[in-house]
């Protein structure tokens, strides 16, 4: 028997679901690529499409797709020797080649010493589009790589989506569904379609698909997505389907205020529901606090119950519609904070070393003075940037 995510892998670009305008980016990437111009890094959850959208282009471009998957190469010589092979050789069917490198957050360990830099130094040389694929491409050991690379997000699959792809393939097994047990088993698969079509698979063996079968095989050892835990929390006013959302997650209780804290105000746009929820997120918090200072653990049960049932209930109604739920922007906004610091750091250093003046003082007295001259006298400017032997990067940071 044929395993059916590899027999229901998207031929064409018209057969991948609800990515259509990251899609379209990523076929316009791939037709009209020059050499020396940046890869293209694809950012989203498992199962979005990432990997099989560009294998669907790949074929319907009629390209020679070159594979590399990051987690299988260890080091910058296996990186060169594998993926320098493909980049500098031509076709052997001389065709246009397309290099794709595929989970390239596997890099992110200790033994990887060197790899990601070795993917950076080829991107600049390679005569092919590059496509680069992770779940998390804001690993700071990442960093490097991403200055070579446009980001692309995949956003997370409507369920909607999810369940008409399903339906395809239900018709052409010949399935017979109940239409709600596969409407669940696709909110189930929390937007990764990889899973959802291994979960009707599994779950269809009979050709039968009903609601007591997705019932079962959910509610036995299955671990909550966060998504679904939030989906649980915000459509609904009935504190017995809110209190247990958290109960099977695996995120822990700070990275669910996180999320908590993005996505209240995508879902409450009503003023008075969106300050009662933010009012019982801010409890829960405070109730957290004292678990830290006081090791009163008991007080868990206080912030599961408000950031479930004090959440839900924060609202007269529910809102209809769907909403991507999206993990938190604040770990990337410290991110770019703590990026733009560096540069300002870094120049400061440069600045100091020349004047023989102490960093602190520089950044405090003389870089305030510095910008000013960089944006609004030009000739200054350039005399500075002689002596100072500024980047362009830096030049950069300072007119603006």
């Amino acid at each position: 028997m044929s395993v059916w995510i590899r027999k229901y892998l998207p031929k064409s670009s018209k057969e991948i679901q609800g990515q259509n305008q990251a899609v379209e980016k990523l076929k316009n990437y791939i037709q009209n690529y020059k050499k020396g111009q940046k890869a293209l890094l694809i950012h989203g959850g498992q199962g979005v499409g990432k990997t099989s959208s560009v294998y669907a282009l790949a074929n319907e471009l009629d390209y020679e797709i070159i594979e590399v998957n990051a987690s299988d190469l260890r080091n910058a010589d296996s990186i060169n020797q594998r993926l320098g092979a493909g980049i500098f050789q031509k076709s052997l069917f001389g065709k246009i080649k397309l290099i794709l490198v595929d989970e390239i957050d596997g890099l992110a360990g200790r033994e990887d010493r060197g790899g990601v830099g070795a993917i950076a130094a080829l991107i600049n040389k390679s005569c092919f589009p590059i496509v680069l694929t992770a779940n998390n491409p804001w690993n700071k050991k990442l960093s490097s790589l991403r200055k070579k690379c446009e980001l692309l997000e995949y956003k997370t699959l409507a369920y909607t989506s999810i369940l008409i792809y399903l339906k395809g393939i239900c018709e052409k097994e010949g399935i017979k569904f109940d239409e709600a047990a596969l409407s669940e088993l696709s909110r189930s698969a929390g937007g990764d379609m990889r899973a959802a079509i291994n979960d009707l698979q599994t779950l269809s063996y009979k050709k039968e698909l009903k609601k007591e079968d997705v019932a079962l095989a959910y509610g036995r050892n299955h671990t909550e997505k966060i998504t679904n835990a939030l989906v649980r929390v915000f459509k609904t006013t009935n504190a017995e389907v809110a209190l247990p959302a958290f109960d099977e997650v695996q995120e822990d209780l700070d990275e669910i205020f996180l999320w908590m804290d993005e996505n209240i105000p995508k879902e409450y746009t009503k003023i008075d529901d969106l300050a009662k929820a933010f009012s019982n997120l801010a409890l829960a918090d405070v109730f957290k606090g004292r678990i830290r200072k006081w090791q009163y653990y008991r007080f868990y049960v206080y912030c599961y119950e408000l950031l479930s049932v004090g959440i839900a209930l924060s609202k007269d109604e529910k809102y209809s519609g769907f909403t991507n739920y999206k993990p938190t922007t604040r770990i990337l906004k410290m991110w770019m904070a703590k990026q733009k610091n560096a540069k300002k750091k870094q120049i400061a250093e440069k600045i100091a070393a020349k004047t023989h003046t102490s960093q602190r003082i520089v950044m405090q007295k003389t870089l305030p003075y510095i910008k000013e001259i960089f944006r609004n006298n030009k000739k200054e400017a350039e005399k500075i940037t002689h002596e100072m032997e500024f980047e362009k990067d830096e030049i950069e940071w300072l007119t603006k």
